[in-house]
């Protein structure tokens, strides 16, 4: 304990502010808790009373300094960040919103552990903040506007990305592969169209191969079977609901690079539609594609795959509304006929809230920036890798 003052002493001066802030003898209270304060300065409890009593005399800026002294002992404490931030923007400070920002960081997950005078300031520091951000956002969007003209597309959206980002407005999402990660890659959630020359030809094939889809379900679904087949041993407990569950199906045309003759065999044209797709050949690993149908009313959780080595492409097929894929900081509606690149990598998920079925095709495709000469020798390692398991030396030798 700092200063002079016997813990007996620190109480009787407790209970002396409290006993004048009851009969609203300010004064006599802003001398009782300033000498605690400084008689027990690493707790932040007597400087946050002090602020209060000097903000209820109107001295904001002692009030202000008292917070300072009080976060210096306790630098995380939502409370004083908050009146801080508060009594900033009484003061008119440029910085108040800010402050906001920082207050909320420190801010209970659970609101309902908050009093009302705690709970309305902080849902005032969201408005403030919010406000503020949204200027912000806009301000330096018109900064860059400025050679707009001589970006891609895709350039404007990363500077879009490099914007939010800093504002703290997207999450930072990046490539999390249960598996195989291959160093170097771009973290994007979907993939530009022209880094996928063959992607109009494919989805040109999507009225054909959809009519073999319907002749699959007009024969009962049969071929599908559960895209989720895990040990329930295994620590996958993510996938507990889904688990050996047809809600979510698969029709399996390639796993793991075998070909399903008797599922492949009744779609032909789908598989001439493959064969022109840059797809992994790996033994155990790829080429993999499938119609995958998801039921109604269900929801694949969020997860993510294998090896960034690879990119997943869907083309939908059968698409009620209601029916939604999120990959990162993005969220959209499949569209008939029009396909996309991503990144499953990246934590993402999919629902159907709709009362039909869903069904895509889902298929893996190289990632375009892997050159040919990676490709062999990752192609080389995985292999290597499942064959070792299989011939590994014992320590017997």
């Amino acid at each position: 304990m700092a200063g002079s003052l016997t813990q007996i002493e620190m109480e009787a001066l407790d209970e002396a502010a409290r006993t004048a802030m009851q009969a609203r003898d300010f004064h006599t209270a802003r001398r009782c808790l300033a000498q605690l304060a400084e008689a027990d300065p690493d707790h932040v409890e007597p400087w946050l009373k002090l602020a209060a009593v000097c903000r209820g005399l109107g001295d904001l800026q002692a009030a202000l300094d008292a917070l300072d002294r009080g976060l210096i002992a306790a630098p995380r404490h939502y409370v004083a960040l908050l009146m801080r931030a508060t009594l900033m923007e009484k003061t008119h400070h440029p910085d108040a919103a800010d402050a906001f920002g920082i207050a909320l960081t420190q801010a209970p997950e659970n609101e309902a552990l908050l009093d009302g005078p705690t709970l309305a300031a902080t849902r005032h520091a969201r408005q403030v903040h919010a406000r503020h951000i949204a200027a912000k956002r806009d301000f330096l969007a018109k900064t860059v506007e400025e050679g707009a003209h001589q970006r891609s597309a895709f350039e404007q959206k990363k500077i879009r990305f490099f914007i939010e980002d800093a504002l703290h407005l997207r999450t930072r999402y990046v490539q999390e592969p249960v598996q195989f990660y291959y160093p170097g890659l771009p973290h994007y959630e979907y993939f530009e169209r022209d880094l996928f020359p063959w992607l109009e030809a494919f989805e040109a094939a999507t009225d054909e191969i959809r009519e073999e889809l319907l002749g699959v379900i007009d024969e009962g679904f049969t071929g599908f079977t559960p895209y989720v087949e895990y040990d329930a041993t295994l620590p996958l407990d993510q996938w507990k609901d889904l688990n050996h569950n047809p809600d979510w199906g698969a029709f399996h045309l390639v796993r793991g690079g075998r070909r399903y003759d008797q599922n492949a065999d009744r779609c032909p044209r789908t598989m001439a539609a493959l064969s022109k797709l840059p797809q992994p050949s790996i033994s155990n690993r790829g080429p993999n594609a499938m119609f995958s149908a998801l039921k109604p009313h269900t929801r694949i959780p969020p997860h993510t795959g294998v090896s960034n080595t690879r990119l997943v492409c869907h083309l939908p097929l059968i698409m009620p509304d209601q029916c939604f894929f999120r990959v990162g900081n993005e969220t959209r509606p499949w569209k008939m006929g029009e396909a996309w690149v991503f990144d499953d990598t990246i934590n993402h998920e999919a629902w159907n809230d709709s009362d039909e079925v869903r069904i895509i095709l889902l298929v893996d495709v190289w990632n375009p920036f892997i050159n040919p000469v990676e490709q062999v020798a990752i192609k080389a390692a995985m292999e290597a890798m499942d064959a070792y398991g299989a011939s590994a030396p014992t320590e017997d030798g």
